[in-house]
């Protein structure tokens, strides 16, 4: 069995670990930081005074009914409730996942047992750290704000249901280049786990204390310990993903190739089948020896 080398942990704990996202997001002592982020991604569209984190795992109604498993889920000061939601992986129905966490999460706030109900729900959001692509040919956009809307029109239809999705493998801006405090948190995303030092231009507080408490040597012993082996999950479901596309492609290259000798020889079997015909229609040359010189079976040349 081929043993894996794990790339050493860098200096800070990385956020897209499973670990890293509950450190920094997760933790109610830091809760500022996920309060700020929001407010940030938001850009005045919401703005969160507080946070009460809620359970991460929901029941199904029935012995039936599918067990929803957040990443992270609070619910703001206003009454609405934010779903955040990490993707390694690239999920084959991602998008539908996606829209039945917030159509469970929604469904659960409806009372229970009554004949009358007004159907006032609260606002839900939906947002997404996407490690992978969801379009392959589309590379350019890395930010995503999507909410029901009049595709007659353009106008927004329902306003208290969104989903926010970051493609980080979009996200190419240098740090000259960050337009916004939200192009800011996407670049401390995808770059602290290799990061030696704070960046000038990530001043701000609260990156400030996201450096503070992202430092690895402050770890105890057991956080030190959780954080390397969700570092390894990581890196593991990683190099699972790379192996099978990996070996995709080996297979697509032995179909191809495979395709094309079938080609090559069709090609060149139907070839023989001219000439034998062309001999034929010469008459200078018997059945036989055309079937011996093409090394054609002579009931083959026999029935052109």
């Amino acid at each position: 069995m081929t043993e894996i080398n794990y790339p050493k942990p860098g200096k800070f704990i990385d956020p897209l670990s499973d670990f890293g996202f509950r450190h920094y997001f997760g933790s109610e002592p830091n809760k500022e930081i996920l309060i700020e982020f929001l407010n940030d991604l938001f850009e005045g569209e919401r703005h969160i005074e507080e946070l009460e984190y809620g359970p991460n795992e929901h029941d199904g109604d029935g012995e039936a009914d599918k067990r929803v498993i957040f990443d992270l889920h609070c619910r703001g000061s206003n009454g609405e409730y934010f779903i955040i939601e990490m993707q390694r992986i690239r999920q084959e129905y991602f998008k539908d996942r996606a829209l039945y966490y917030t159509s469970r999460l929604i469904q659960r706030q409806l009372p229970k047992g009554k004949a009358f109900n007004s159907y006032q729900l609260p606002n839900v959001f939906l947002i997404a750290f996407l490690e992978f692509r969801m379009e392959e040919k589309q590379r350019s956009r890395y930010f995503h704000d999507i909410a029901l809307c009049n595709t007659s029109t353009g106008e927004i239809f329902y306003k208290k249901l969104g989903f926010k999705f970051i493609e980080l493998p979009n996200f190419v801006k240098q740090g000259d280049e960050l337009e916004s405090e939200r192009d800011k948190w996407f670049y401390l995303l995808k770059h602290m786990s290799n990061m030696d030092k704070v960046p000038k231009f990530l001043d701000k507080r609260v990156f400030k204390l996201i450096f503070k408490i992202g430092t690895v040597s402050k770890l105890n012993k057991e956080e030190r310990m959780a954080y390397e082996a969700s570092l390894k999950a990581k890196w593991d479901t990683q190099n699972a993903f790379d192996y099978a596309i990996k070996e995709a492609a080996k297979e697509a290259a032995k179909v191809a190739t495979k395709a094309a000798t079938e080609k090559e020889r069709a090609k060149a079997g139907q070839e023989k089948l001219d000439s034998a015909k062309s001999l034929k229609e010469t008459g200078l040359l018997s059945n036989e020896q055309i079937a011996k010189s093409l090394k054609l079976p002579l009931e083959v040349v026999e029935k052109l």
